[in-house]
This record gives C-alpha cells, sequence and structure tokens, in this order.
C-alpha cells in the first residue's frame, strides 16, 4: 500500500514532465518506464556484486561490461548509482548518448525486456528535467517488490485519469476478479495475446506467489515462474515496453512480452501451447479476410474482431486449457452465422463454464459498452451440461464517469480485507461472484431464473438458437396483489355498459 507521501512524490514527478514540455500522459509513462528500467539494471548489477564478493566467486550475469564503450566513455559511468550524482548537462550527455545506445544493444540475457528497449529513445532534451526525474525517483524507497509494483501501479493508474490512452487499462477489480476464478497453478503457462500493460499477467504472479509461495523455493518451479509461465502479445511496442517493465517490478524476471499482431499472423508455434488465457482483447470491428490468420478463419468465417479474438483464444489453448476473457455483449446474441457458430463451438464443442454479465458503465469513462466475462474450458469433445449466469449490477465503484468508490477501499474488490454486510453487498457483487461461482454444481443448480446468478440446461441453450445473453433467461418475478377498482370507477364502467348496449337496441330497431 502507497503512502501519501510516496503518491505526493510519484505526481510531483509527473508534473515535472508536464512543466517541460511532456505532455503525452503515455509519453510521460514511456520515459518514466526507461529510467525505471535503467535503475533497475544497475539494482541487479549490484546485486551480483555482492553475491560475488559474498561468495568469493566470478559474476555469473554481468549487466555492464568491464572496461570503455566505443565512444570511450567507462561502461561505470552508465549505472544509475554513477551517473545520479552528474551534474544535468554531463547527466543529460552520458544518458542520451551511452546509456540508451547501450540499452539498444543490450542482448546478453535475450531477456523479453532486453529486446524490447533496442529502440528505445530519450524522448525529451531537456538536462534539467533530466536532473530533477533522476533525483526525484532516486528518493523514493523501492527497495521490495511489493513496492515497486504498488509505484508502477500508482503510475500506470496516472494514464487513465489524465482522460488519455485509458482503453490499455482492464479495472484492476475485475482483473483480480477473473484471476480468483480461474485460480492460476505454478505449472500453469499463462497467456494474454492482447497484453497491454500486462495487468493479466502481474495478477496472475500475484496470485501465485499469494497462494502457492513454494513456487519461488522449488528450483524448478521458480525457473518456470520467471522463465516460462507468463506470455503476452501486442502490436504497440510502447504499450509492450510499459507492460515488460510492469512485470519486471512485480518480480518477473524474463516474462515472454513480445510483439505480434494476434489476428494477423499464423499461430501454428504456439498452437496448443497455453493451459490459461486471460484476455480483454480490443474490439475494433472488422479485419479483412487478406489480413486475418488463415487457422482462425478454420475456426470461425469472419471479419469480426470480437469472434476472431475467441476463436485464437481457442487456437492458443491445450486440451484441458481454460480462459476467462472480457467480450461485448453482441458476442452473446449476434444473430449472424458467425456469431451462432462460435457459440454453438464454445458450447457444443468444448465447455462454457459460465456467463458473468459486467455493468455497463465499468469500462467508465473510456467506453460506456456492456460486456460480460466468459469462462471456458477447450475440451475438443464437449462437456457443456449447463452454463453459470451471473447478473454483476455493482462493482463497488459508481458507474458514471466519475467511478467513485462506494465503499471504503478495505471493502472493495473480489476479495476485500474486511467482510461485507448485506447493504455493502448491493454495492460490491464481485465477493458474491466468487461465493457462488464455487457452488455451481451445487446449490447454484436449484436457483430460480428470478435469482442474480442461475444455471441453464445445454438443451435450453440450444433451443434457444444458442443465445447467451442473460436477459434471454432471466425470469421477473412478480408479486401476486388483490387488486380493488375504487367504486367511482366500476359506477363510470357500468353507466357506459349500459349506454353501449341501449344504442345496440336502437341500431337493431333501425336496422330492423
Amino acid at each position: 500500500m502507497l503512502t501519501g507521501e510516496i503518491r505526493s512524490q510519484i505526481d510531483g514527478i509527473w508534473n515535472d514532465f508536464w512543466a517541460g514540455g511532456v505532455a503525452n500522459p503515455l509519453s510521460v509513462m514511456e520515459q518514466m518506464t526507461y529510467l525505471l528500467f535503467i535503475k533497475r539494471l544497475d539494482e541487479l548489477h549490484t546485486l551480483e556484486e555482492k553475491k560475488s564478493q559474498r561468495l568469493g566467486t566470478p559474476m555469473e550475469r554481468r549487466i555492464f561490461p568491464e572496461g570503455k564503450d566505443e565512444k570511450g566513455r567507462p561502461y561505470d559511468d552508465l549505472r544509475w548509482s554513477r551517473f545520479k550524482n552528474f551534474e544535468s548537462g554531463e547527466m543529460m550527455k552520458v544518458v542520451d548518448e551511452h546509456v540508451f545506445p547501450f540499452l539498444r544493444v543490450l542482448n546478453g540475457s535475450q531477456s523479453a525486456y532486453g529486446k524490447l528497449m533496442r529502440d528505445a529513445r530519450l524522448g525529451f532534451s531537456n538536462p534539467a528535467l533530466l536532473a530533477k526525474v533522476v533525483d526525484k525517483l532516486d528518493r523514493i524507497p523501492m527497495e521490495d517488490r511489493d513496492t515497486k509494483g504498488d509505484v508502477y501501479e500508482y503510475m500506470l493508474s496516472r494514464i487513465a485519469s489524465a482522460g488519455q490512452n485509458g482503453q490499455f487499462r482492464t479495472p484492476r477489480h475485475i482483473i483480480r476478479l477473473m484471476v480468483e476464478l480461474t485460480e492460476p497453478k505454478p505449472t500453469d503457462i499463462i497467456c494474454d495475446p492482447a497484453a497491454g500493460t500486462c495487468g493479466f499477467l502481474v495478477a496472475a504472479g500475484e496470485y501465485l506467489r499469494e497462494h502457492h509461495p513454494e513456487i519461488l523455493r522449488d528450483p524448478a518451479l521458480r525457473k518456470h515462474f520467471h522463465d516460462n509461465l507468463f506470455h503476452g502479445f501486442d502490436f504497440d511496442t510502447t504499450m509492450l515496453r510499459i507492460g515488460a517493465m510492469n512485470m519486471t517490478l512485480h518480480g518477473a524476471e524474463n516474462p515472454n512480452v513480445t510483439y505480434r499482431d494476434s489476428l494477423a499472423e499464423e499461430h501454428g508455434e504456439d498452437a496448443g501451447a497455453y493451459s490459461l488465457v486471460l484476455a480483454n482483447p480490443p474490439f475494433a470491428g472488422s479485419l479483412d479476410y487478406e489480413a486475418t490468420a488463415k487457422d482462425l478463419q478454420k475456426i470461425v468465417k469472419t471479419k469480426k474482431t470480437e469472434l476472431l479474438f475467441i476463436a485464437l483464444f481457442l487456437r492458443l489453448l491445450k486440451t484441458g486449457g481454460r480462459a476467462a476473457v472480457i467480450v461485448p455483449d453482441g458476442v452473446l446474441f449476434g444473430s449472424s452465422k458467425a456469431h451462432k457458430e462460435i457459440r454453438r463451438t464454445l458450447i457444443e464443442d468444448h465447455k462454457l463454464d459460465a456467463v458473468i454479465k459486467l455493468p455497463s458503465g465499468v469500462f467508465r469513462p473510456y467506453a460506456g459498452v456492456s460486456t460480460a466475462i466468459l469462462i471456458f474450458t477447450k475440451t475438443g469433445v464437449g462437456g457443456t451440461d449447463h452454463v453459470w449466469f451471473y447478473n454483476v449490477e455493482a462493482d463497488g465503484l459508481s458507474l458514471d464517469d466519475k467511478r467513485t468508490p462506494l465503499l471504503p477501499a478495505e471493502k472493495l474488490g473480489p476479495v476485500p480485507a474486511k467482510p461485507l454486510t448485506a447493504e455493502e453487498k448491493e454495492k460490491n457483487n464481485l465477493p458474491d461472484v466468487l461465493a457462488r461461482w464455487k457452488k455451481r454444481g451445487g446449490t447454484e443448480l436449484k436457483n430460480p431464473r428470478t435469482a442474480q446468478s442461475f444455471c441453464v440446461s445445454k438443451a435450453d441453450i440450444a433451443a434457444a438458437d444458442f443465445d447467451l445473453s442473460l436477459n434471454r433467461y432471466k425470469e421477473v418475478e412478480h408479486d401476486e396483489v388483490e387488486y380493488d377498482p375504487p367504486a367511482k370507477i366500476i359506477a363510470e364502467l357500468r353507466a357506459m355498459e349500459k349506454e353501449i348496449s341501449d344504442g345496440l337496441t336502437k341500431l337493431e330497431d333501425i336496422l330492423g
């Protein structure tokens, strides 16, 4: 948990960038990412030095080589702990002309973040700004992993609050809900094909540290955690750099965070490679057939990106692999042949576990689109007996553009620090989602369709043309009320009835 003082320090750095002419929030985040990355390299090198001195052995991993770079500058001068003490003009020269060129060719470890920094550039030319930011970053205490992660999460939240590029950030409590629902295991191989800032991968890593502490004690599991557990793809290199640094600051040393246009490239190399997919992909509309990977078209023939992403998830998952993904509501009830086919595929060829409808305000102020979480398991042989539906009416925040918390911080999210009262549960449904999810094969099967959650059989869904919209099955509970009309109304109705009767009699006489 960040203190108010640390938040103020970060806000001050952000304001320094704005005052120094770096106004785009994403550019601010990118430049801060570079500097934090440079600082992290020095920390890793220092750890290796201390380990070498303690054991009396040569350094296993030397990030900064001995000697001088090609421009004659000692590599030691490129370390944060050295150049932070330089005069501002000299600091600018070292960082711009020596540190960044060094980062661009840094590939000794073949780490994902090393590769992504190859086209890194310092995005401003103000020595005073650089010196000010380096000094302030150096004074923020980030010795432990939790604090580093919290600092970075807070900086990411500044992207959203600045009103630009917020689409890259799925609300953290929704991410946490999806991770809790899927319960990642130490042996999982997790993928987010639209990684952005790697929020899902970070949350999965935190879940594993909390629920499976043995993952960092067992040598094989620890190596798997750092080198093979996390995989993220995106076609925005800026977001990839930010995402890779987010993973690094949360303690994953070598995540596979790489450039890929997930819908356009063939997936032969990693088809069936992952046991868990967590994603909130962007839904941009339509793609040309020519620009779409042919292996996805074999699953569903469409131009619609929202359907292609589901096909992609099925392609990437291994048999028995599971997924929790956010989709727009149109996927649930769209009437096109492709919409029906992808829903039929999920239900009849695989195992669709749940449809969790989210409030339409969850992604405000950036989008008011209605969405849902789909949870499914790839089987290839079916397995859907019934589908569990839950209607989330409140997520703990106001559903307007301000997204104001409705409860104290310790009572927000799917796993609040303090239990909620019945009244508070109406403002935050997420803990109830988790509680009922665990009973979906038991007591939830008996819930009437008037309840907030209920199950629908595969047969009923097939009979409804595989419609997955919650409102298609939800029933409204009507109270039976005896109604006695007022005497005046009864008298008026009887008078009208008499007039009509008399009129009909006269009409019969005339027609006679």
